[in-house]
């Protein structure tokens, strides 16, 4: 298990990552120099976004090293996809408290067959030693103009989500130890967790449809907060129809399991909304990617009120997604 004493920053860099991803005609300079250097499509606009893990944090710190280096990767692209960009590159920056070679190599296996998958090249980034953290700094390109973002919801907008709620909350207490599943729904479970799907073709669509548009990570009832945010509108939510998956269902309560698609977190699905005039296009325009979209609410006017509904009836609910400074 060679440290950085033995292994020097740049025999890491060198063994494990200089030629991680894919390679992109569109890198003119990328791992090895002092910079990368980049050639951005004529007639589109850079999207960057950044996300650091911290070991006990974020992440087990007994991880699968396959299955951080996936997520680190999956986690950045969803947020280009929640802003309907195209994928195109990535970097890294570790802090580590040694080099263990098996782990590192797996690590950086995942991390580089993830960015291929979605055409993104790793073209820079740095390594020291302390406390393990990882950060990723993803960057993409959308047509000049043609970005989704937060804040264009308006009132009467229908508010839509992709894919299933609750089952990635439901996998980290899994892994805690808090619940028991059978073993016909752990897998699953488990996968949704450890190895989430960005859904990019889904974000990349949307540019035509969609009036806002984010990723969900810290839970539905804590990131729609964000979207009424940046928008000024308030939103009402009816939870009978949150889309649950039947291994959700199967495993707990269905109060449990409306808590989890609430505030459980990690689903990176997409939260979108999409005016009245353009709802009728959507589910030509989803069909050819296999991924259900289920209408969830609409916009308000009451900024800032956010009401949760079950059928007609006010529902009552106290809980809240993932804060990073909360004791």
């Amino acid at each position: 298990m060679p440290a950085f004493s033995v292994m020097g920053e740049f025999e890491v860099i060198q063994r494990y990552f200089a030629n991680s991803g894919r390679a992109r005609k569109d890198t003119l300079i990328g791992v090895g120099d002092d910079g990368a250097v980049l050639q951005l499509r004529e007639g589109y606009d850079l999207v960057v976004t950044t996300d650091t893990m911290v070991a006990g944090t974020h992440f087990f710190p007994d991880v699968d090293p396959r299955a951080l280096g996936h997520k680190l990767v999956a986690v950045n692209i969803s947020d280009l996809a929640a802003m309907g960009a195209e994928p195109a590159w990535l970097s890294l920056a570790m802090t580590l408290p040694k080099v263990e070679d098996p782990w590192l190599a797996a690590f950086a296996d995942a991390f580089s067959e993830t960015a291929d998958y979605y055409d993104c090249q790793l073209v820079g980034g740095d390594t020291t030693r302390g406390p393990m953290t990882f950060t990723v700094v993803a960057k993409g390109q959308v047509p000049h103009g043609k970005m989704l973002t937060r804040r264009g919801a308006k009132v009467g907008d229908f508010i839509y989500v992709t894919g299933t709620l609750g089952d990635a909350g439901l996998g980290l207490r899994l892994c805690q130890g808090q619940v028991e599943v059978s073993k016909k729904h752990s897998a699953h479970i488990l996968q949704r967790f450890h190895y989430p799907t960005a859904r990019l073709a889904i974000g990349q669509a949307l540019r035509t449809v969609a009036s806002s548009a984010m990723d969900l990570s810290d839970g539905l009832y804590s990131d729609i907060q964000h979207l009424m945010h940046r928008s000024a509108v308030g939103a009402s939510l009816d939870i009978e129809r949150l889309p649950l998956s039947q291994a959700l269902k199967d495993s707990c309560d269905r109060s449990t399991a409306l808590a989890l698609a609430l505030s459980g977190g990690e689903d990176y699905e997409l939260l979108f909304t999409v005016p009245e005039s353009k709802k009728s296009m959507l589910d030509v325009l989803l069909s050819p990617y296999g991924v259900p979209v289920t209408c969830i609410g609409r916009i308000t006017g009451a900024a800032g009120k956010l009401e949760l509904r079950a059928g007609n009836e006010p529902f009552a609910y106290e809980h809240r997604g993932f804060e990073h400074f909360e004791k």
